[in-house]
């Protein structure tokens, strides 16, 4: 038995094949590089058939394909909506891979990244034999799996686990509506803002962010200045550790999981601050709770939610959970 998962995120495509056992092969990754609206469909459809040629060269039939993506997947209508991809407001998507498949007897399964990277540790990874757990992804954007006495948990429009639109910092500013308040300050594309902004601000600043461009600097800039001792660097990175605090003790203390997992891209090099992270959430969490939680990073890293994806187009097959 072999399927096909599908990773889009905020910045890049991912795309591979997987066995019943979680075995992965034929693995490719590449960028969106800016691109928007139709053409981040045609790409995926594009991926898809280019795997496809893969497993026919290996005498592999592929029976599903599972397809992790951000925002808000819509059951009912097939559609997605994506604040980090222009023009997915409320994009046709599964309408759109069906139809490019239509000579294939392949089923096709969608689901958010939140739910898919938590389903990727409950499979392959730290969440194995969980039955309360949160994946907390912090990459591109923010968001929140959450597994509840054994269930996901959706919400009533499959919105559920926007940790992204915590409400963690007043008053209240215009610029939190694109992202929410936690994505805009904590998330990759938030620490790189919110440096920018500072430099902007910090006309005397001349420390090692000041030798690119404000709008060059990335969240890997800031990370590789920490480590040199910069100044601003280690005060975002302070910041971020207390927003990432804060949301983490808001979770436990809403949900008393059993572990709470890093992953996304931040974590990754964020992982050195874990201890603080849970120094700082134990100040703000329900206080048995905090008692009872572990804190972890992702066992498969920026992988996750693509074995979130070879997951669900599996259990689309058999029941596996």
């Amino acid at each position: 038995m072999a399927v096909m998962g599908i990773d889009l995120g905020g910045t890049k495509l991912s795309g591979a094949l997987f066995d019943q056992h979680g075995n992965m092969s034929s693995k490719t990754t590449i960028n969106l590089e800016g691109r928007a609206g139709k053409k981040v469909g045609a790409m995926i459809v594009d991926h898809i058939e280019k795997l496809l040629e893969h497993a026919q060269k290996d005498s592999l039939k592929i029976q599903s394909i599972g397809i992790s993506v951000p925002g808000i997947f819509y059951h009912e209508s097939g559609c997605v909506w994506a604040n980090n991809i222009p023009g997915w407001d409320n994009y046709p998507l599964m309408s759109e891979v069906t139809n490019s498949l239509k000579k294939e007897n392949i089923k096709v399964s969608i689901d958010n990244d939140r739910v898919c990277s938590l389903l990727g540790e409950v499979w392959m990874g730290n969440a194995k034999n969980c039955r309360d757990v949160i994946f907390l992804l912090v990459g591109t954007g923010i968001g929140a799996g959450i597994l509840a006495d054994g269930t996901i948990i959706r919400g009533s429009r499959g919105a559920a686990g926007a940790a992204g639109w915590l409400a963690l910092n007043r008053p209240f500013s215009s610029k939190y509506i694109p992202c929410g308040c936690f994505e805009h300050h904590s998330s990759g594309n938030g620490i790189a803002r919110v440096t920018r902004e500072l430099i902007i601000k910090n006309k005397s600043y001349n420390g090692l962010l000041k030798t690119k461009p404000p709008d060059e600097i990335t969240a890997h800039d800031i990370f590789s200045a920490y480590k040199r001792n910069d100044t601003l660097a280690i005060a975002i990175l302070k910041q971020a550790v207390a927003f990432w605090g804060m949301a983490i003790a808001n979770l436990i203390s809403l949900f008393n999981p059993e572990k709470i997992i890093l992953g996304g891209g931040i974590f990754g090099p964020g992982l050195q601050f874990v201890d603080a992270i849970l120094e700082e959430a134990k100040k703000w969490a329900q206080p048995v709770s905090i008692t009872h939680v572990k804190l972890e990073g992702s066992a498969l890293e920026t992988d996750t939610a693509l074995y979130g994806a070879g997951y669900i187009a599996l259990k689309s097959l058999v029941e596996i959970m």
